[in-house]
């Protein structure tokens, strides 16, 4: 007989298309390694004071109140957020076509598009634009987290939830309740790495589990 036990739920009799999905999962994963790699180096690299509790992960593109660019920072991650928003609606599109769902690809493809916004539209060109996208991206972000758990084996599904939830946990709590001792303590830059981090995380399990997955394995609509 054989083990099903750390497989996603098949489904309804519709075909999953592995390949696609292992292709995805590789793309991902270099998505998520990437864009933990970029901030990191910028951050070492950024050639004024940047405060990991006061400026937040957009500032390494261009630092407020004045929208400074400055090199090599911003060049990191604009180009990183490009490049790993691309290959994150590569990866979305691969999953549509193997039956993922809508349900699924599309928030994985509005992250990677607001991605490819984030890098195209920094603080020093439309302000406004900026903000959008990026809002767009963390919003997506923590969705897709959650709503793509049953495309990963049962174990790791808990992390899908835990890891979304703890984004839009801290998104819509900065958001709405800014004034909580919690935000004041972590600072801007604190609680923003608590939306990026977890959704990153999400990014290389999701990842890793899709690129590692057996051929002819799961079935979902």
């Amino acid at each position: 007989m054989t083990d099903t036990r750390h497989r996603p739920e098949p489904a309804a009799g519709v075909p999953v298309r592995s390949a696609d999905r292992r292709v995805a999962g590789l793309l991902l994963v270099v998505a998520g390694s990437a864009v933990v790699l970029a901030i990191m180096t910028a951050e070492a690299l950024y050639p004024a004071v940047y405060d990991l509790h006061r400026n937040t992960v957009s500032d390494l593109a261009a630092m407020r109140p004045d929208d400074v660019v400055r090199q090599p920072s911003a060049a990191i991650f604009n180009t990183t957020m490009v490049v790993a928003g691309a290959l994150i609606a590569v990866a979305a599109v691969l999953l549509h076509r193997s039956r993922a769902g809508l349900v699924a690809t599309v928030p994985v493809l509005g992250l990677g598009i607001g991605m490819i916004g984030v890098g195209v539209f920094p603080g020093n060109t439309v302000m406004a634009v900026h903000q959008l996208v990026s809002l767009a991206t963390f919003l997506c972000g923590g969705v897709a987290a959650i709503a793509t758990a049953r495309l990963s084996a049962r174990v790791l599904r808990p992390l899908h939830v835990v890891f979304g939830g703890v984004a839009l946990t801290f998104l819509l709590g900065y958001t709405f309740l800014g004034d909580l001792a919690v935000f004041d303590r972590l600072g801007e830059g604190g609680v923003e790495r608590w939306i990026v981090y977890p959704v990153v995380l999400w990014i290389v399990v999701l990842g890793a589990g899709l690129a590692t997955a057996r051929a002819g394995g799961p079935r979902t609509t």
